[in-house]
């Protein structure tokens, strides 16, 4: 019977062993934190900034027209006193429809958002697919995993920020290959 001692010395050996084998071994799995990585890319950056954009001018629209309809609602019932019921009631019902189609053009509006910014991620993943496979193979790996799907795992199999920098790298690539100009990273308009 082995005395503790060498069980112990034994079992470090093992240990050695069998991370010195990891280290020459390739990763099998790989993490990606895939919000950050939109986000902290060029690509993303602008997506974020043209949406920021788009929605301050939106919400600037539906004050100017919400001020727009307040004084228009009071002016009709400044008229109220002047006008035939009749004549009042047919103005209110025109007001009340014009409210109902300039609330449904503004929904439409928020709405156009939304479909923007999902196209925006659907271009973006198309564009970090390949960048993403490159890092696949440089790495030997069998997949990449969403980093929040993981509950433990070692820093050294998340490839966020190398994801970031090798896509700016090929975003950046096609403009300093042509016109010099960044690219257009934008979806065309529907």
């Amino acid at each position: 019977m082995a005395r503790p001692g060498v069980r112990l010395l034994a079992a470090a050996l093992v240990a050695c062993a069998v991370a010195a084998r990891a280290q020459e071994a390739p990763v099998p799995l790989l993490t990606l934190d895939q919000d950050r990585f939109f986000i902290e890319s060029d690509f993303g950056r602008a997506a974020i900034d043209r949406e920021r954009d788009a929605s301050a001018a939106l919400e600037q629209e539906n004050k100017r027209i919400e001020a727009e309809l307040v004084a228009e609602e009071q002016a009709l019932t400044d008229l109220r006193k002047t006008l035939s019921p009749e004549e009042f009631s047919s103005r209110a019902a025109a007001f009340d429809e014009k409210v109902e189609r300039i609330r449904s053009e503004q929904d439409a509006k928020a709405q156009a958002l939304v479909a923007r910014r999902d196209e925006e991620r659907k271009a973006f993943l198309q564009l970090a697919g390949p960048v993403l496979g490159e890092l696949l193979g440089e790495r030997q790996a069998m997949a990449i995993l969403d980093k929040g799907l993981v509950i433990v795992s070692l820093s050294a199999i998340d490839i966020t920020d190398e994801a970031i920098a090798k896509l700016n790298a090929a975003l950046a690539r096609p403009a300093t290959e042509s016109s010099g100009d960044p690219p257009d990273t934008a979806p065309a308009e529907p």
